[in-house]
């Protein structure tokens, strides 16, 4: 049974008296500099400054050898000090004025001390400090020290801790220099006002007494008030925390309390940490839910000289059944084996073989997506949970990989895990050259794999790319580069009519393909300076020409494609000579394209402007819809940066249809305010929705119609941070869908010692299984204890 709540008189706020705090800074010098001095001369009268080496009194027990502590009573005791006076008769020997005494890592200043050789009792008085092997600093007036310093008592007692954490106390016992025992205790890690010292801090801990043990590290309080502002909160029996100067030690952390969860219900965590040495510790969690069964999390962690390693695991009894449901493309969904015992594992590790050469690895797998839902493991949300195995070298100018990769599908709204592939190896090789004899620069890149389809193409590829690029200008500032772009490959494919290429048969093909490439370009720039010399202007043409053979859908429809599924004509891959993410699909015919490059920079702020077309001499009709390029005039592609000043900036890129006169792309960010207050918001907008893997069983020639559903989406946002306090808000809409995709906000208040945020966030849209719902999350941070944390 607890004793009644205390009402202690230690100093509160913490702080040190004024004559402590202004030889601190001076002590750690002194122990710096006379930390490794030991004279042997011996002082027996007033004389000058001098220093002797101070042995225990041969009565006095010897510290036993398993001993592991940093302070021996063995080792000699030195001081220095202005003024020495020694009775030889009783033993006796006086230090006054500025007194150092130190012992290992161990150092004590006072302005005056007595030393009684017969006992080995040290009383010191006066501006006493302490400084322990760990940095922390005692203050005091009066301590007596004996054993070595290893046991004495303090009266009154301030203590500067790791972290800028304080603790105070009426008075101090110290054990066999292992523990520390104080009555009427006051900690807090939060500064104390300089204008009004007498003000309680921001939050503190009273306790009636407390237990410091200095050899596991650990702060022990016993009938404990948490005070705001020198205001009582709540009330603690008993509380215990790590040193703060301790950065791994085993022990149980911060326990996690939610009160509500659509599928966990209420629930705690309860997470224990176990440091294994200096190199490996293990964290586990016990989950424990009122909907569903238990869960055990396992972290476990391992550095090496040249390797490192991290595993983790779950595994969980899911109670909740869940029904089965009709995905985005109309499918049902079977859910009937998504529950009882269920887990999950991630391990990532990497060992640097030489200076070359490294290998590693990441391997994620779930028993169910509903489980990875249920839980709230991280991760659940994404597409696919991905896994690989590596082994890759640096050289100069190059790079070599080979690696093995799979995939998991986790929304199978939109994903099979049978359409996913298995990619069984992937070699690439990159080589970059130096300058040559004719001023060009020669690269290789390659990329070779075997994808395999449980359901859909499986291909095997050889690819070899070869460039060469020549920079040269002239007198009339023009900047000139000739390229010279080899593009060739090998595939064998089997089951081209069914995903992700829908091709017209199924039969084993093998078909190649090579493309040579001619291009010129040309930039040219003109420089003007405005406002004064301050400003530079950069008006910029650039004209570039390129020659390839045709390319198309007849040349490429038995070719499969597995890096290339997506086409992106804008401003940034106007001028690349393959538009297309890989190699599997090519640009080629004649093309000419053109821009104009404007840019203002001044005082730090600039805006730059691209806008460009393209012309091409042979038009692939069968070519992705909506791509811009669909003519022999291409989309008028435009993209802009702007920092016109510290109150505004904007970031845009669009795709203009000259011909149907409309937008065939859009995609803008922006914000403006000042300081302490910022608006944000965002716009996005595809005549199409790219759907890597179609969930349908009846594979066509086209995608499906979904495909063709637009995506035009607004995103807006305000934050404002004020002092300590920050506050934020956003919302994401559909407008073509006409519905809201999420809504939030986060508020807080943080200063040097305290922390508190509270954020929610609310869902539309579905994922898989699970429908929209709300989050709410609560945390309260105290600087050197921990986090407290609440969700729901």
């Amino acid at each position: 049974m607890s004793r009644p709540a205390p009402s202690p008189r230690a100093p509160s706020p913490v702080r040190p008296p004024v004559a402590m705090r202004r030889f601190s800074r001076g002590l750690l010098l002194a122990a710096t500099a006379l930390g490794g001095i030991v004279f042997g001369a011996d002082a027996r009268a007033d004389g000058p400054v001098r220093a002797m080496p101070i042995h225990a009194p041969k009565s006095q027990p010897e510290a036993p050898a398993s001993f592991t502590g940093t302070v021996s009573n063995t080792d000699p005791m030195t001081f220095q000090a202005d003024h020495v006076a020694y009775d030889s008769k009783n033993g006796i020997a006086t230090w006054t004025g500025n007194v150092q005494l130190w012992q290992n890592d161990q150092i004590m200043r006072a302005d005056k001390v007595v030393y009684d050789r017969n006992t080995g009792i040290a009383a010191a008085r006066g501006n006493v400090a302490l400084v322990e092997p760990d940095g922390t600093v005692l203050f005091t007036e009066y301590a007596e020290l004996s054993n070595g310093m290893r046991d004495g008592i303090m009266t009154r007692m301030y203590a500067q801790m790791y972290d800028n954490a304080r603790l105070a106390a009426n008075g101090l016992r110290r054990t066999n220099s292992k523990v520390n025992d104080l009555t009427r205790v006051v900690y807090t890690a939060c500064e104390i006002c300089a204008r009004h010292p007498e003000r309680a801090p921001f939050w503190q801990f009273r306790s009636y007494d407390a237990t410091h043990d200095l050899q596991h590290k650990r702060l022990e309080f016993r009938d404990v008030f948490f005070d705001f502002f020198g205001v009582p909160v709540f009330y603690l029996p008993a509380f215990s925390m790590t040193d703060p100067s301790v950065r791994r030690q085993s022990g149980f952390l911060t326990p996690g309390f939610t009160p509500h969860d659509r599928y966990l219900g209420t629930y705690v965590t309860i997470p224990y940490y176990w440091v294994i040495d200096r190199f490996s510790d293990l964290t586990a969690t016990g989950l424990f839910a009122t909907r569903t069964g238990p869960e055990l999390m396992m972290n476990f962690r391992r550095y090496f000289n040249a390797a490192r390693l991290n595993v983790s695991g779950n595994i969980a009894y899911d109670t909740h059944h869940d029904s089965t449901y009709v995905n985005t493309f109309g499918d049902t969904v079977d859910s009937s084996n998504n529950h009882g015992v269920q887990g999950y594992i991630s391990a990532s590790g990497q060992v640097n073989i030489n200076k070359t050469w490294r290998a590693g690895g990441n391997i994620r797998w779930a028993s169910s997506p509903n489980y990875m839902r249920d839980y709230r493991v991280s991760g659940y949300g994404q597409d696919t949970l991905n896994s690989n195995l590596y082994l890759e070298g640096f050289g100069t100018g190059s790079y070599s990989r080979i690696d093995a990769e799979g995939y998991q599908g986790m929304n199978q709204g939109i994903i099979n895990n049978k359409d996913l592939p298995w990619v069984l190896p992937r070699y690439t090789y990159s080589y970059f050259g130096q300058p040559d004899a004719l001023g060009g620069r020669f690269a290789l890149d390659t990329t070779d794999f075997y994808v395999y389809r449980e359901n859909g193409t499986s291909d095997q590829r050889g690819q070899l790319s070869l460039n060469w690029d020549r920079p040269f200008h002239n007198s009339l500032g023009q900047i000139w580069n000739l390229t010279l772009h080899v593009e060739s490959a090998v595939h064998r494919a089997t089951d081209l009519n069914a995903q992700p290429n829908f091709g017209r048969t199924a039969r084993a093909q093998v078909q190649g393909q090579v493309e040579p490439t001619v291009a010129l370009k040309m930039n040219w720039p003109f420089l003007r300076s405005f406002n004064h010399n301050t400003g530079t202007q950069i008006l910029e043409p650039i004209v570039q020409f390129i020659a390839a053979p045709n390319t198309g859908n007849s040349s490429s429809r038995n070719i499969p494609n597995e890096d290339s599924l997506t086409y992106e004509f804008t401003d940034s891959t106007l001028f690349a000579i393959n538009r297309y993410a890989g190699t599997d699909r090519l640009d080629g015919g004649l093309r000419a394209n053109v821009g104009l490059h404007n840019n203002w920079t001044w005082n730090g702020h600039q805006i730059d402007v691209l806008i460009g077309e393209s012309f091409q001499e042979h038009i692939d009709h069968n070519r992705i819809p909506y791509s811009g390029l669909n003519h022999h005039l291409s989309d008028v592609v435009m993209g802009t940066h702007m920092v016109p000043n510290q109150y505004f900036d904007f970031d845009g890129k669009m795709r203009l249809d000259p011909y149907a006169g409309k937008v065939d792309f859009a995609d803008a960010l922006g914000s403006a305010g000042f300081r302490h207050f910022r608006v944000t918001g965002g716009y996005l907008f595809e005549p199409v929705t790219p759907y890597y893997y179609y969930a349908q069983r009846s594979y066509a020639t086209a995608p499906p119609a979904i495909y063709y559903k637009p995506v035009s989406e607004l995103t807006l946002g305000a934050a404002s941070n004020w002092d300590n306090w920050h506050i934020a808000a956003y919302l994401r809409r559909s407008l073509s869908r006409k519905e809201s995709v999420a809504v939030g906000g986060d508020a807080g208040y943080q200063n040097d010692c305290f922390g508190l945020d509270v954020m929610y966030l609310k869902q539309y849209t579905t994922i898989g299984g699970q429908q929209s719902n709300s989050t709410v999350m609560f945390s309260l941070t105290f600087k050197t204890i921990g986090t407290f944390g609440i969700n729901g």
